[in-house]
């Protein structure tokens, strides 16, 4: 149902309304953790494909990234009576669903092309969400510190989303007595159970405000506009680096962990719940910094910490589990926070667009730092592989890797993530949108909506006939 809020400008989101919006962010955030550390790790060893996993994983970007842009086209210009991004969220969880049931629940021998076919729909089904939600936060949250709050709060949501996948093997293999490929089985179940509940709360609970834009034609050529923007391309680019560092080291994280640090399946994975729960501190304290610092600056100082703390852990002793925590903590906290950072930018730089070109464009945008995040992730996984193919490492079960192989993984392990992270954060350098220069722009904006004659559009699910929806607190 679609109700109209006159006259009065929708305020910032309540705590209780950002928390109801952030759980979006709990399948996701889940799933993306599973698929980055879980799933190759499945399928290499469980299933059966070896290091054939990095070439379908490397495919699969080829054939969906190019899917995110049509999606951004597409939500952009939506209208439906149930609002613009809720109705792609609602679609993307039966997609979902049915990818995780399939993936998760894959028979031993299963082919590339299975692998192929179910990780292109799980993918799909990602992205349906993963864009409407982060373009419907940027609408809801329209300031430079409020965004900072928003994304702060769904980063820190997923945290416990990505947390839950990752005790739930440690719990069947102490309580059930399972295998490893048992314990990441009741993974899947327990993504397909959680998606449709936390979007249902999510589509049901959360207004969603329209600004009133000049009616245009998108076309496939404004992103090539996008990139010519020098603020659009430092995005990307950092976009790309800060995921591909911590994704570089998810892919190799459980070989390097039992292989190399000595530690058991299920101490690696209490290390790795470690890291993924310091996301509930790392998200809102660096969005605490970056409204003290700025946000480029916050970013910075994320991409240095997280390096430092990667060779803390690389030169730790092994199998000492009260020693590799504290630092595992202090990389997933800083990992976290720069999510948050790079989802923020985005919204601001989208709104620096929008004075400009008249247009809302934050559909495109985040469907091209979606595509980047995705190619980071599936570029990591194909990547790593490779470099484990060429020093001859096995990651096969059972498999037994001599000294040379070892020392091959240690230092694809250590290498890799530290130069992209940091590559992420020197991308920011020289960038000119700070929190003044925001504000000025959201101050035009306002003004110029405020001549449509009306505020912006709440679209939402009236709780009555005839009631009126507003955000306030």
């Amino acid at each position: 149902m679609l109700s109209k809020a006159k006259g009065a400008p929708a305020g910032p989101l309540s705590l209780s309304a950002t928390l109801t919006f952030a759980c979006c962010y709990l399948p996701f955030a889940a799933l993306n953790t599973s698929v980055a550390v879980q799933v190759p790790n499945y399928f290499a060893r469980h299933i059966g494909l070896g290091l054939a996993v990095g070439g379908v994983f490397g495919l699969i970007r080829l054939i969906d990234i190019p899917l995110d842009p049509f999606l951004g086209l597409i939500m952009d210009r939506t209208r439906t009576p149930l609002g613009r991004y809720r109705p792609w969220m609602m679609l993307g969880a039966p997609v979902l669903m049915l990818a995780i049931y399939m993936m998760y629940e894959a028979p031993v021998g299963a082919s590339r092309g299975y692998l192929l076919l179910w990780l292109l729909i799980m993918y799909l089904g990602m992205s349906l969400l993963l864009l409407a939600a982060n373009a419907w936060a940027a609408t809801l949250a329209a300031s430079y510190t409020q965004r900072s709050r928003i994304f702060g709060a769904m980063q820190g949501l997923g945290t416990l989303g990505a947390v839950a996948i990752l005790v739930i093997p440690i719990l069947v293999a102490k309580l059930e007595h399972g295998t490893d490929a048992q314990g990441i089985q009741a993974v899947g179940w327990f993504l397909v159970i959680m998606a449709p509940i936390t979007i249902a709360l999510v589509t049901l609970r959360t207004p969603e405000p329209l600004t009133k834009v000049q009616a245009s034609r998108v076309r496939l050529s404004d992103y090539a506009g996008l990139l010519a923007r020098p603020n659009v391309l430092r995005l990307i680019a950092a976009d790309f680096f800060i995921i591909m560092g911590p994704a570089w080291m998810s892919a190799l994280y459980l070989f390097f962990f039992t292989d190399s640090r000595g530690f058991s399946v299920s101490a690696a994975n209490g290390l790795l719940v470690i890291y993924i729960a310091a996301g509930l501190f790392g998200a809102p304290a660096t969005a605490w910094l970056a409204n003290r610092i700025n946000k480029q600056r916050a970013l910075a100082v994320t991409a240095v910490g997280y390096s430092l703390m990667l060779i803390v852990i690389f030169v730790s002793p092994k199998a000492n589990f009260a020693i590799a925590a504290p630092p595992m903590f202090l990389a997933g906290a800083l990992a976290a926070g720069s999510v948050v950072m790079i989802r923020s930018l985005t919204a601001d730089i989208g709104d620096e667009i929008r004075l400009e070109k008249g247009q809302q464009q934050i559909g495109l945008l985040y469907a091209m730092t979606s595509g980047t995040t995705k190619a980071a992730g599936a570029f990591a996984v194909a990547l790593t592989f490779w470099v484990l193919g060429l020093v001859g490492y096995n990651p096969a079960e059972h498999a037994i890797n001599g000294p040379a192989q070892i020392r091959g993984l240690e230092l694809a392990y250590a290498i890799g993530p530290i130069v992209f992270v940091m590559l992420g954060g020197a991308c920011f350098l020289g960038y000119k949108l700070s929190a003044e220069r925001h504000a000025d722009i959201r101050r035009q904006l306002d003004e110029r909506d405020a001549l449509y004659a009306e505020s912006p559009v709440i679209e939402g699910l009236a709780p009555s006939p005839g009631e009126t929806l507003v955000t306030g607190p």
